[in-house]
């Protein structure tokens, strides 16, 4: 179809034109077909006047003719069937499809494109983000173009196409063209032949089609002569002699083919023909705008015309005419008997010739004089001929009407009954429906009225012929003819429409009652079609598209799905075009247009129709209406072929959150395998496409280096180290981190790397994937793999694997080697684990893990995944088979409908933030989880845990042994183990060796090192040991301990067990106690250059016993064996267990003591029973003496007082081990708390040399360790546990407790305990923050304090005899001993004056000191001196001889610091009398 512009006014024009019946000899015919045309397709491109035309109106008025018309066709004698007519329909819509390629008209949205109006606008802009943008730029447009080419070409076939019927004369012959060549022996007898064959057509019982409008027709002599080989003079002289037999009017000369058919290849004619021929192809056969082309006849049809080069099922020249049997009836063969029998090509026949025939050049022999001539022919058959010959027959036909007025209507009606015997139209059917049985005969008044009436029509006269269409329509319907009356009211609405200047509105009510009455009424639905398809436009035109649109709507009805389609199609492009555009109403009726066009077998009109309304409902949440589109869209374009499409559809319909039924769900499925199916079977060797289903959660997947964690065998635990089915936990994670960090730092020797990155095991979105990941040689790759299935059918994955590239290198040398992308092939460099069967039920997320081997190293890429998707029968609902089936057994059952495609694994990194531009930007960082690093070969280390216990009592030891395995071809070295609670384990010092080596050997044993006593006593024993015996030494990391391994190394497949002992915390409860274990390959790697391990262990302790220890000063200034100073230590132990752990009681076995300076003694034991035993809920209370060490060191003097039968050996493991350790643990705390002191500002300031000197002499280094045993009951067996409880004494006088502090020990004991407790335990003061003053002051020794710088003891009898009769007063010598506890010299003032205040009234007061009442003396550092005083009693009785007051100073102070010394206890002499 040509892309012309057309205005409704031209549109009505041309749908009515006088038609021209053609009658060629087979010599004429012959002349023609030298340019590949037939007469009628020669004359075609000319049809139309160039210029204006005049004739004059029955009143001898002037009428101007504009753009006029005529339609020359071949006499087809047949009538078209309504089969044939169908199908030539048909096959115009089917061959007339969008134009590819072209901008204009269409709007972009989303993958689709699409067509809403006839406006020419490139809208760029997605169809959902400005469609009301879009559409007022559509209404302002002023350029217009068809977008709908298939219904034109249809509208126009279809009015082309209307046989002639006998109610009205529209598309009657007027006239015939009657052709003889000039070569031609004897063209007049030629010419007279024709004229008796058009005549006996026409008027003989032989032929009752085609139609005639009067029974004079017009015919008009043509002689075609050829230039190129005929004769001029003799052309001439017939034309003379057909002039005079003729007359100039009726006769033409018309010379063609002026040159011979070889064309220069330079010069270029103008191909008129080719637009109606090239448009006849693309839209099956028909010409735009023009009217059927000329029939070839059987008998001048030498040769068949090769069709033109394009992929159609066009045919070639007078075959498009559509008056003749259609050429698509396969088995139609031409009668012989018929004159215009025709040849007709079968569409197979076409289509092989159409493959290879090549583009056919038209009017070859014609020159651009030749086309004058031609054009010049049919004006002069226009002037001269034809309309002179209707302007007469409408001056004919208006005097007869006028003659016939008088004639009154009874005779008329007679005369009407006597010709249709009685019959009223309106009772048959039948006879509405043909034109067989008239009802008025061809010379009644009202069809000659009509006949007036056509003919003013078709000379653009429409202010007469409305006149007689409405005079017509009147009678027509007071004889309720109503065939002839909707004829007269469609042709007046049009004629109405068409009068120049509008003097009445369009009479839409016409058109109404029309369409009505040739549908319900003369069940005609041509007719009625064609009313609507006039209307529709007419209306359009005024902008009214509601009524256009509803009234296209009205005529879809279920006869003909084709037209219904077009129709609701033009409608839907009427909301459109509104001025307030109903979208949605545009998509609905677009789906149905789409849903009938199926039907109608037009697959690429309804897939059309489908994707422009998708762009509506796509995205708005209406699921199930997108889910219809794109299941029919799927499907049509499978019909048609495009699976890549078909395949997307289907796609849409099961990656959208779907709210299908499980059955339809499952059929979606089906679909869409089937689909990719046969898509995969085109191209078995292409690249695997993406598939849809399952869901991937890229960024949840993980990745995980190394082997599975080995099970528990019997006692032995391996360790927990990393697996895939451990929870990611940040607090932990960060622990793990600064445990390895803090072994890194150990293992190079204090140094802390700057660029330290911690090992990591598995990767997750999580953890930092900012770096390429290690993996190792030989150890395997996991990646885990979150998969959702969204349906709520189960999905089957079968033969899923990794899909990978890999790139060889060696990281020691530096050539590397190619890339290879590879996916099964080079099993050499990486093994891939497949899983067979993999089943998704619905609505499921599962984690697939799959395996990478790696046999060489170098950089690994994983790119994705590979499997076949595919269902299980039991999904198949419409198989009958329950859908439990095979899930409940965990068995699939696949169906056999599975297709092989892959998903990429697409990982989005972390979104930056760091710079300026990072922050105002969206940028995101590199995720290389999947792009490991294979180094090469490192050892792996494997440790076991042998008779390890889950739960322990608070302080119990227990031994286990550990056992270290290298299961890699390395050796490795340098094995470490860190933990933050370096007091729970040791592997013993030196002395472990003594210990039983296996677990065999030990199990009756006990942990600690003993040795039987035959001592009856309960004297200390005395042995030392130094920290640094025990790994705890000052300078090394506590949390960092070395596994004394044999020779320090551990050869491929060797093993090695080594004992190790633990200590219960000292908190209750459960405690996770993480442990990481170092170790290195002996030989140096560029990549890696350590391995750890990590174990998490579980140990869940109950209450045991809590310790309390003072230290007083003894007032003994020196033991009976002279040791020097000595201390008294109270310790408390209390039974707080709460026989949770069915604990029987506990005996406390051994005190052992630590200091540097202090040890322990002896016990002052009350009790004959020396075995302490303490039941639930006891306490037993112990007094030690303590003495000081002779000569202080370094080294830690242990002293063990024994209460059974053997003595635990305090100073060698395990025992020495747990005290170092909790010892550092203790002074890590310590430092932490001075630190956040030291923080405080210059107010803090360490106190002046005199201060510490006197603080000092208040300290105390003693440890008091109490060890036990507990008797417990478990399976009706009594086993023996063993522990060790800590408590350091710092000060004397302040109680000291061991582990737990307050807050633990406080939810241990309960309140009613706690406050008992609380009394005695000196409250922990608040830290105070306060500014600094610019001048620090010393800190002034506390009272406690300086009553420890100077001890005192007094000497005298305890009883005293004196004869009081004798002499009146009694003179006791008393001593008293002064000794320096300090290191400084010390002033002391003794004053014997008894204080005067009534507070002092005691038993002292009768009694007086002699002689002087101050001393003064100074002491040495460490000095003892005595002072001989006297005391004077004049009675009997009891008294306290404490009284003096002791005021000390240090010598080499200015400021004098003085307090009295309070005597602990009081000083008790009894004077008796003789």
């Amino acid at each position: 179809m040509a892309q012309r512009v057309q205005s409704v006014q031209e549109f009505l024009q041309d749908a009515f034109v006088p038609l021209v019946a053609a009658l060629c000899s087979e010599e004429a015919e012959r002349l023609t077909r030298k340019n590949n045309l037939g007469f009628c397709e020669l004359v075609k491109p000319f049809c139309r006047l160039t210029s204006e035309v005049h004739m004059r109106d029955p009143n001898n008025q002037l009428h101007i003719i504009k753009n006029l018309k005529i339609a020359v066709n071949s006499i087809i004698t047949q009538p078209p069937q309504p089969g044939t007519i169908r199908k030539l329909l048909n096959d115009v819509v089917t061959v007339s499809q969008p134009a590819e390629g072209l901008v204009a008209n269409v709007i972009t949205a989303g993958d689709y494109d699409l067509n809403i109006s006839d406006r020419s606008v490139k809208a760029s802009v997605p169809w959902y983000n400005s469609w009301k943008d879009t559409l007022m730029g559509l209404n302002t447009s002023t350029c217009y173009s068809a977008t709908t080419p298939w219904f034109e070409a249809y509208r126009e076939n279809f009015l082309q196409s209307m046989p002639a019927s006998d109610h009205e004369f529209l598309n009657h012959y007027l006239a015939c063209m009657l052709v003889v060549s000039s070569s031609e022996p004897e063209p007049v007898e030629q010419f007279l032949k024709l004229s008796h064959e058009q005549h006996r057509i026409q008027h003989s019982n032989e032929y009752n089609y085609p139609k005639w409008f009067i029974p004079n027709t017009l015919k008009y002599y043509v002689l075609l002569h050829d230039v190129s080989v005929g004769e001029e003079q003799r052309a001439e002289s017939i034309y003379e002699e057909m002039k005079q037999r003729y007359g100039t009017q009726g006769c033409y000369l018309l010379k063609i083919n002026s040159r011979g058919s070889n064309r220069g290849a330079d010069e270029q004619i103008p191909d008129p023909w080719s637009q109606y021929l090239q448009k006849n192809i693309i839209q099956t056969q028909e010409p735009y705008e023009e009217s059927p082309c000329t029939v070839v006849p059987t008998k001048n049809s030498g040769h068949l015309i090769p069709i033109d080069g394009l992929d159609n099922d066009s045919k070639i020249d007078g075959l498009a005419n559509y008056f003749k049997p259609h050429p698509l009836e396969l088995d139609h063969t031409s009668d012989s008997s018929c004159f215009d029998g025709t040849d007709y090509i079968k569409p197979n026949a076409i289509h092989e010739s159409k493959k290879s025939s090549t583009w056919t050049p038209h009017g070859t022999c014609l020159t651009l004089t030749d086309h004058d001539r031609i054009r010049q022919f049919i004006q002069e058959f226009t002037f001269r001929g034809l309309l002179p010959h209707i302007e007469k027959t409408i001056r004919q036909l208006n005097d007869q009407l006028i003659s016939r007025k008088g004639l009154s209507r009874s005779l008329f009606s007679a005369t009407k009954k006597w010709f249709s015997g009685n019959k009223v139209p309106e009772k048959s059917v039948n006879e509405l429906k043909s034109t067989s049985g008239l009802l008025y005969p061809p010379e009644a008044p009202e069809l000659q009225i009509r006949k007036m009436a056509d003919l003013c029509f078709l000379v653009q006269h429409y202010e007469l012929a409305y006149n007689c269409y409405h005079t017509a329509k009147k009678d027509f319907l007071s004889d309720q003819a109503m065939l002839y009356a909707a004829g007269a009211l469609e042709m007046a609405a049009v004629s109405a429409f068409l009068q120049p200047g509008a003097p009445r509105p369009y009479p839409a009510h016409y058109m109404d009652t029309a369409i009505q009455t040739y549908r319900d009424i003369c069940k005609n639905m041509m007719l009625a079609e064609r009313c609507v398809l006039l209307s529709a436009e007419i209306l359009k035109s005024q902008t009214k598209y509601s009524e256009a649109a509803a009234l296209l709507i009205r005529l879809t009805s279920e006869d003909s799905d084709l037209r219904s389609a077009l129709l609701l199609e033009q409608a839907a492009h009427c909301f459109i075009n509104m001025k307030s555009p109903m979208v949605r109403k545009f998509a609905f009726h677009m789906i149905l247009a789409g849903h009938r066009y199926s039907k109608a077998g037009q697959k690429k009109h309804a897939l059309r129709c489908y994707c422009q309304a998708m762009q509506v409902y796509k995205g708005k949440g209406w699921s199930l209406a997108e889910d219809h589109i794109n299941f029919t869209i799927g499907r049509q374009s499978f019909t048609l072929q495009q699976l890549d499409n078909a395949i997307s559809a289907f796609r849409h319909i099961l990656i959208n959150d779907s709210k299908q039924t499980a059955a339809q769900q499952g059929a979606f499925l089906r679909e869409y395998l089937y689909v990719y199916r046969n898509a995969s079977q085109l191209s078995p060797d292409g690249p695997l496409p993406q598939l849809p289903l399952p869901y991937i959660h890229s960024s949840e997947t993980r990745v995980f280096f190394g082997h599975d964690r080995r099970p528990a065998e019997g006692e032995k635990q391996a360790a927990t180290h990393i697996s895939l089915d451990q929870e990611y936990d940040s607090e932990f994670s960060q622990q793990w981190k600064e445990l390895e960090e803090q072994v890194v730092t150990a293992a190079n020797k204090g140094t802390t790397l700057p660029n330290f990155q911690p090992t990591q095991y598995c990767l997750n979105k999580y953890s930092d994937n900012s770096r390429f990941p290690l993996g190792v040689v030989e150890e395997p790759v996991t990646v885990e793999v979150a998969f959702r299935n969204p349906l709520k059918v189960p999905l089957l994955l079968t033969d899923l694997s990794l899909l990978w590239k890999f790139q060889p290198k060696d990281f020691n040398s530096k050539s590397n080697g190619e890339t290879k992308e590879l996916e099964t092939h080079g099993k050499d460099m990486i093994g891939v684990e497949v899983i067979s069967e993999f089943l998704i039920n619905s609505e499921e997320t599962k984690m697939a893990r799959l395996k990478l081997f790696p046999h060489q190293t170098g950089e690994l890429h994983i790119l994705g995944v590979v499997y076949n998707l595919g269902t299980i029968q039991g999904t198949a609902m419409l198989d009958g088979i329950d859908p439990s089936v095979g899930l409940q057994t965990g068995k699939s059952l696949p169906s056999g409908m599975s297709v092989r495609g892959r998903q990429d694994l697409e990982i989005q990194g972390p979104r930056l933030n760091n710079t300026k531009e990072e922050k105002t930007s969206i940028k995101y960082g590199p995720d290389r989880r999947l792009d490991p690093i294979i180094t090469e070969e490192m050892p792996l280390l494997e440790v076991f845990f042998i008779n390890f216990p889950t739960g322990l009592l608070c302080g119990e030891i227990r031994k286990t042994y550990v056992e270290f395995v290298n299961v890699s071809k390395c050796p490795l070295t340098g094995v470490k183990v860190a933990s933050k609670r370096p007091e729970f384990f040791t592997f013993g010092g030196s002395s472990a060796i003594l210990t039983p080596s296996s677990p065999s050997g030990s199990e009756h044993c006990s942990a600690y090192k003993t040795v039987v006593t035959q001592s009856t006593s309960v004297c200390s024993l005395v042995s030392s040991a130094t920290s640094s015996d025990f790994g705890v030494a000052s300078g090394n990391q506590p949390e960092v301990v070395d596994a004394p391994l044999p020779d320090s190394v551990l050869l491929p497949g060797a093993s090695v067990q080594l004992p190790m002992w633990l200590r219960g915390p000292d908190e209750e409860g459960v405690h996770e106690i993480n442990f990481l274990f170092y170790y290195e390959s002996i030989k140096k790697h560029s990549k890696m250059s350590h391995r750890v391990l990590r174990h998490t262990a579980v140990i869940c302790t109950s209450r045991s016993l809590t310790v309390r220890a003072t230290v007083f000063r003894s007032n003994a200034l020196a033991d009976e064996k002279g040791e020097g100073d000595n201390m008294l230590v109270f310790v408390d132990v209390e039974n707080i267990n709460t026989s949770e752990a069915g604990v029987k009681e506990f005996h406390i076995v051994q005190v052992s003591s630590n200091s540097k300076n202090w040890k322990l003694q002896e016990s002052i034991h009350l009790s004959e029973d020396k075995d302490i035993k303490l039941t639930n809920r006891e306490k037993g209370k112990l007094c030690f003496k303590a003495v000081r060490c002779k000569h202080p060191t370094e080294t830690y003097t242990f002293a063990d007082i024994v209460f059974g039968s053997e003595q635990i050996i305090s100073s060698t493991s395990p025992c020495a081990d747990f005290f170092f350790r909790s010892l550092q643990s203790d002074l890590k705390r310590t430092r932490t708390q001075q630190n956040i002191q030291a923080s405080q500002g210059a107010a803090k300031q360490s106190l002046d040399s005199s201060s510490r000197l006197i603080q000092k002499c208040n300290e105390v280094d003693l440890n008091v360790i109490v060890l036990w045993k507990a008797y417990v009951i478990e399976d009706n067996k009594q086993l023996i546990l063993e522990g060790q409880h800590h408590v350091v004494v710092t000060a004397v006088g302040k109680e000291a407790i061991s582990f737990p502090q307050k807050q633990g020990f406080k939810k241990i004991l309960g309140n009613s305990d706690w406050e008992d407790l609380e009394q005695e335990v000196p409250d922990i003061g608040l830290l105070n923050f306060f500014r600094p003053e610019s001048t620090s002051v010393p800190a002034r020794p506390s009272p406690d304090q300086f009553s420890n710088l100077i001890k005192t003891s007094l000497h005298y009898p305890e009883t005293f005899n004196h004869s009081f009769h004798q002499k009146s007063l009694c003179i006791v010598p008393v001593t008293l001993l002064l000794s320096n506890s300090s290191q400084a010299d010390v002033d002391v003032i003794i004053d014997l004056r008894h204080k005067t205040s009534s507070e002092t009234h005691d038993i002292h007061g009768s009694f007086t000191w002699l002689g002087q009442t101050q001393h003064k003396v100074q002491l040495k550092s460490q000095e003892v001196s005595s002072l001989q005083l006297k005391a004077c009693f004049v009675r009997t009785g009891v008294y306290n001889l404490g009284t003096p007051r002791i005021f000390a100073k240090l010598s080499d102070q200015v400021t004098l610091f003085e307090t009295s010394q309070q005597n602990s206890v009081p000083a008790l002499i009894i004077i008796n009398s003789i």
